[in-house]
């Protein structure tokens, strides 16, 4: 869909000039693109994603499962509400479940948009673990790695032809068919572990290193148990210590939260 709304920020010209240097080095925060355009971007690749799920059959819809959204949401809004998303209120922050048990996974697209497979949900073994992997989602987004890791690899030049419609269709069902398996640098899953902390040590509610239980558990897996998050998100070293030892500093580890509510949303997936 055309946006003439949107305003590019870089003539075409400076992008191409820029484009190697954001390529060769992702992680240093380098980004041809506006909020807006990360915006625009996000609801073109979520509304093809959307799309690609429920010709699968896969994807729940809301207006079908109100509680366990219900439930789900209200996780994400405890971790959004954290006091430290720079882009609280000007990315949608929507969720969506992708029904599929046997894939352990999550993603985010630029501007937001967080899809979650009922597998990982399953998988997991309490509401802080939950959250941790939210959290960790979230900033991916709210960095803008998701922006940066496409811009990598697909290239400036699609994306913005997307952004103004003019880019064919089938690019926008490659890239929303490949998100799910995008892998980020090392660099941007460091940053997504330490705000993952930060989110969920902001809510007052979370003991921050939830995402480390995600890890400790799919560790002793091992082998053909390891979930796929895993391989979208290669492990960058110690991420567990690394989690471990940011939570201590924030002193928010130990944090017991009621999972009646999680556990409710495990049985209706």
């Amino acid at each position: 869909m055309r946006r003439p709304f949107l305003t590019l920020f870089l003539p075409l010209a400076a992008v191409s000039v820029l484009a190697s240097a954001a390529f060769t080095s992702p992680q240093q925060g380098i980004n041809l693109f506006s909020i807006n355009q990360d915006i625009a971007l996000g609801a073109q690749v979520a509304k093809q994603t959307d799309s690609l799920y429920r010709a699968k059959g896969q994807l729940m819809e809301r207006s079908k499962n109100a509680r366990a959204y219900q439930l789900l949401d209200g996780v994400v809004k405890r971790v959004l509400d954290n006091g430290n998303i720079k882009y609280r209120t000007q990315f949608p922050w929507d969720v969506q479940i992708i029904k599929d048990d046997a894939t352990q996974n999550a993603f985010a697209t630029p501007g937001g948009h967080i899809y979650v497979f009922s597998g990982l949900i399953k998988y997991l073994d309490d509401e802080n673990q939950l959250a941790g992997v939210l959290g960790h989602e979230i900033a991916h987004a709210d960095r803008r790695h998701s922006t940066q890791q496409l811009q990598q690899q697909y290239g400036s030049s699609i994306l913005l032809g997307l952004i103004l419609g003019k880019r064919s269709s089938g690019q926008l069902v490659q890239i929303a068919a490949g998100l799910g398996q995008l892998k980020f640098s090392r660099g941007f899953e460091t940053e997504a572990d330490k705000y993952s902390t930060i989110y969920l040590n902001g809510t007052r509610y979370y003991s921050c290193d939830g995402a480390a239980g995600f890890f400790i558990k799919a560790e002793k897996a091992g082998g053909g148990g390891t979930p796929e998050f895993l391989s979208t998100h290669p492990n960058p070293g110690s991420r567990i210590t690394s989690i471990q030892r940011s939570a201590q500093q924030l002193g928010c580890t130990g944090r017991s939260v009621n999972n009646s509510n999680f556990n409710e949303l495990k049985r209706l997936l």
